[in-house]
């Protein structure tokens, strides 16, 4: 469904091993759907499988990864963050419940700098499934102070009760399993991957449970024959859910992606489906199965309509920038830095992470919750919730 990219880093042969060893399985997979796997299983599978998947053995974000997220950017965003998260606790206090912490830098920031603001949660617990990925999050914690570290407490799975205080996932939902379809003359086809004498190629899969959904959005956003896009089920799920896991305050959502009036644009013919290796970004998911990571960008739209169906409010979206600007960016910036070296990384991180170009635009972060008096001062000016509009 998409052309290959084949200028892509060597991998070594310890990774060439691995990539085998998950392919395999990939084919034992497909065999087993009669041939021709949808790819929201293909791209599970190659992401999560126990023992093989990109995720559950350890692959992700960092200098030595295949992509970075703002937390190893450096520290603003945390900071900036924190300012907004210590609103909320202010106000109903608890605790904080990470998803999918990475690399565990966001959470020692975080609790770094609400530790010089007096405003510590009670807890401040990580939901990790990667034993690997806990491995280095437990690395980072334990460089904090031990009267901080002492604070955090990984969890299995969801808490019994729910959680009040601030939840937070940064860069999850866009790598839930997406369905990948496209437009055809009589109706929209679900993408399929079949096995092939030298790899992976597309196939159509067979009708599945999302048909009408994806009918339904290929009339209303007038898509034409030929287009290709994503549907992520799983993420806007996720967000319903959400309304039973936050009992009072607010939860912070950071990814890429667009209101779904820009996400299904005609112009975007090719679907946002990403993948990286390291550091290098390109468009085949099919290739380096289980040492790259992929990923699709969000639907916001969607997400905020699963939010308030969960019985949760919609309390501000806009982009990382503006939220970054209204988060006190400015008073981050206030102190000297120490050395020119650390001011020229300064100015680097700023504009990392707030260049249109880089993350201030494509980044987008979408705050809801319930029983809060007000919405974070993040969202004072710029907020753009309306372009969610209804229904996606």
């Amino acid at each position: 469904m998409q052309a290959r990219l084949t200028v892509l880093p060597e991998p070594d042969a310890e990774a060439r091993a691995h990539a085998a060893r998950v392919a395999a399985h990939l084919r034992e997979a497909i065999d087993a759907a009669g041939g021709c796997l949808a790819f929201d299983r293909f791209m599970d599978i190659a992401l999560n499988a126990p023992g093989l998947g990109y995720y559950a053995t350890g692959g992700g974000p960092g200098v030595d990864g295949d992509f970075v997220t703002a937390p190893e950017v450096g520290s603003l965003f945390a900071r900036c963050l924190a300012r907004q998260a210590a609103e909320v606790l202010d106000e109903v206090g608890g605790s904080i419940l990470e998803f999918g912490a990475g690399s565990g830098a966001l959470a020692r920031q975080l609790l770094g700098a609400l530790d010089a603001a007096g405003m510590l949660p009670d807890e401040y617990l990580v939901l990790e499934t990667s034993v690997a990925l806990r491995e280095r999050q437990h690395r980072e914690i334990d460089a904090l102070p031990a009267r901080l570290a002492a604070r955090v407490r990984w969890l299995d799975r969801l808490p019994e009760a729910p959680v009040a205080g601030v939840i937070i996932a940064n860069e999850v939902l866009d790598a839930m399993p997406v369905t990948r379809f496209r437009v055809t003359s009589e109706g929209v086809e679900i993408a399929g991957v079949r096995a092939g004498a030298d790899g992976f190629d597309w196939c159509a899969a067979e009708p599945g449970a999302h048909d009408d959904a994806l009918a339904e959005i290929a009339a209303r956003h007038g898509l034409p024959p030929g287009y290709q896009s994503e549907y992520n089920p799983r993420a806007a799920a996720w967000m319903r859910q959400l309304g039973g896991w936050l009992a009072r305050g607010a939860a912070f959502i950071v990814d890429y992606g667009y209101p779904a009036a820009e996400y299904y644009h005609r112009e975007r013919d090719s679907g946002t489906l990403t993948c990286f290796f390291r550091h290098v970004a390109h468009h085949d998911p099919l290739v380096l199965t289980g040492i790259q990571d992929i990923t699709a960008h969000l639907d916001f739209t969607a997400l905020a309509d699963a939010a308030r169906s969960g019985g949760l409010d919609v309390l501000g979206y806009t982009s990382l920038a503006a939220f970054l600007v209204g988060s006190g960016l400015a008073d981050e910036l206030a102190a000297p830095a120490a050395t020119p070296g650390a001011q020229l990384a300064l100015a680097n991180e700023v504009k990392r992470l707030t260049l249109p170009s880089e993350m201030g635009e494509l980044f987008k972060v979408l705050v809801v919750g319930r029983g809060v008096a007000r919405a974070p001062s993040a969202f004072a000016r710029g907020d753009r919730s309306t372009l969610l509009g209804g229904a996606a």
